[in-house]
């Protein structure tokens, strides 16, 4: 409670009349209970809901007043999220830390759409390698393109990490009904060596081809993958240096290194400084959910994402789904002091969306300095996990409903199912719709009681009600679909790193463990004993594994 109150005494100073009136109002409605709120407004189930791009959001199971969001909206206009909002659309270099542009909206801009850089139009680059894109795509699902043998290509491996990896592998299983397949589809991205065994173990090398996703072609566990898939692909090729050509493809923009892996620069697709990497599953970094998916699908999601854009860029934030989803992410990070969010897919395709999200939104949000430098006053970016309805109700549920901490959670559904098995929809719906009325409500020990619970076990049964969440639903799960759900959380986080001030499109966080890798590989590997002048813990983990690799 102290670090609380440390948390809502120190307002951001940019921010300090709506964050001010928003702390004195927490005091006020932070012991308010779900059950009254709906109690003394029948109607706010539906009062509380925005239907827009296809989404119905309903945030009303969250714990917050007319007046909570009155001062919520006011934070955000104070924090200047509008103009921020048109700076990125405008294509200024609002990733201050990089100078560059933030421009994952680009990726997505009809044709015709005019976003200026440095001076130049990138939409019109953007479509060219889309085309080249869906030329080859094409090639590749027809058979058209074969491999060095004369072998129609039957397996496709992504090698790549992060976004180049994270996105791609989320969007191939979201997708999977709408996928060839005649087809495998495998993402290797661990530099642990079983990740690359266990990819390839099964497949034919006449018949697979690598897709290696390295914006710099020097990404460490990227490029070893890479390596070693060459390597592989090579021995089942009878060493033919020039199959190669014909079983690897490179997202990246180092021509050079592309050429001197022995790529052919045709089949080079490229992406640009402005586009992050977990930003980047609509870029050329999504060529295998593409020759997955098949070039129309690829447009329709990217046609999904447009439209939330669209969205976000116009719509006022009172009904503006990725602004409302970032200022209840904050009333409860922030000023209840929640730590984490659940997001809980009532969609097995979407399985890995979880773990997407955990990068957009840790990777993004994890910062601890603001815009200019000064340490943040309160916390940012809280840690995203879940898994899929209705598994984690028989796992994790337990702990959301009667545990200590306060969980948000985002409940995702759709209307119709991609494969009807009789009652099995109704039941996954009636599930969602089940868990957050109980989450909102509980059961009060009168309720226990009634039920002839004996005394003794009351405590036990009662649910204390009072855990917020928000109900996304959307019709079915097509690409479009997930363009426009991507999208929402896209810019949910750039909402919230916009109201506390910091750069949510760097990532330093991830280099200083990089750099002091490097450093220990070549002391791992030696022959001879290394000087090491680390910290005495790291000094013996070395020393350690030196030894027992030896014995």
């Amino acid at each position: 409670m102290a670090a609380q109150a440390q948390r809502l005494t120190k307002p951001p100073k940019t921010r300090q009349k709506a964050w001010s009136a928003l702390a004195s109002h927490y005091k006020k409605v932070s012991k308010l209970h779900l059950q009254q709120l709906f109690a003394d407004d029948p109607k706010r189930g539906e009062r509380l809901a925005v239907e827009a791009v296809g989404f119905y959001l309903d945030y009303s199971k969250n714990r917050v007043t007319d007046e909570t969001l009155r001062l919520l909206l006011q934070l955000a206009e104070e924090s200047g999220l509008r103009a921020r909002i048109d700076a990125m659309f405008r294509g200024e270099k609002i990733n201050i830390t990089e100078k560059r542009a933030v421009l994952h909206v680009a990726l997505r801009a009809p044709r015709g759409t005019s976003i200026v850089v440095d001076g130049k139009n990138v939409v019109p680059e953007v479509h060219a390698v889309l085309d080249r894109m869906a030329d080859f795509s094409n090639r590749v699902r027809s058979g058209e393109w074969t491999g060095h043998t004369g072998k129609r290509i039957r397996n496709v491996i992504n090698v790549g990490i992060g976004g180049s990896d994270l996105g791609p592998v989320m969007a191939y299983e979201a997708l999977k009904h709408y996928s060839d397949r005649a087809m495998t589809f495998r993402f290797v991205s661990n530099i642990d060596g079983t990740d690359f065994a266990e990819a390839v173990r099964d497949l034919d090398p006449s018949e697979t081809l690598f897709i290696i996703s390295s914006k710099t072609f020097t990404t460490l566990e990227t490029m070893t993958n890479a390596h070693t898939a060459r390597e592989w692909s090579l021995a089942g090729l009878g060493g033919d240096e020039k199959s190669v050509a014909k079983h690897f493809v490179a997202v990246s923009t180092n021509t050079a290194e592309v050429t001197k892996f022995g790529i052919d620069t045709a089949n080079m697709f490229e992406f640009w400084d402005w586009v992050g990497g977990r930003y980047s599953m609509d870029s050329a970094i999504g060529l295998s959910t593409m020759v997955a998916i098949g070039p129309e699908n690829f447009q329709a999601m990217l046609n999904g994402f447009h439209q939330m854009d669209e969205h976000f860029r116009t719509a006022p934030f009172r009904q503006n789904l990725p602004v409302l989803l970032g200022l209840l992410g904050i009333w409860y990070n922030d000023f209840f002091g929640a730590q984490t969010v659940a997001v809980l897919p009532y969609e097995q395709y979407l399985k890995r969306f979880p773990a997407y999200l955990q990068q957009l939104t840790m990777e993004s949000n994890g910062k601890h300095v603001t815009l200019d430098g000064k340490k943040v006053r309160h916390d940012t970016g809280p840690i995203y996990w879940g898994e899929p309805g209705t598994n984690g109700q028989h796992s994790f549920y337990q702990l959301i409903h009667q545990g200590t901490r306060l969980i948000p959670c985002d409940f995702i559904a759709f209307s119709k199912p991609l494969n009807p098995l009789g009652r099995h929809h109704d039941m996954l719906i009636a599930n969602v719709c089940a868990q957050t009325e109980a989450l909102a409500f509980g059961k009060t020990p009168a309720q226990v009681e009634a039920e002839g619970t004996p005394k003794w076990l009351v405590p036990h049964r009662v649910f204390e009600g009072n855990r917020p969440s928000n109900t996304i639903l959307a019709d079915e799960l097509t690409p479009e679909t997930l363009g426009k759900l991507v999208a929402m959380y896209e810019h949910a986080v750039f909402s919230q790193g916009a109201i506390w001030n910091i750069d949510s499109f760097d990532q330093w966080g991830v280099e200083l463990g990089k750099v002091l890798a490097q450093r220990i590989i070549p002391e791992l590997e030696s022959k001879t004993e290394p000087q090491l002048l680390h910290d005495s813990s790291t000094n013996s983990l070395i020393r350690y594994y030196r030894n027992s690799r030896q014995s």
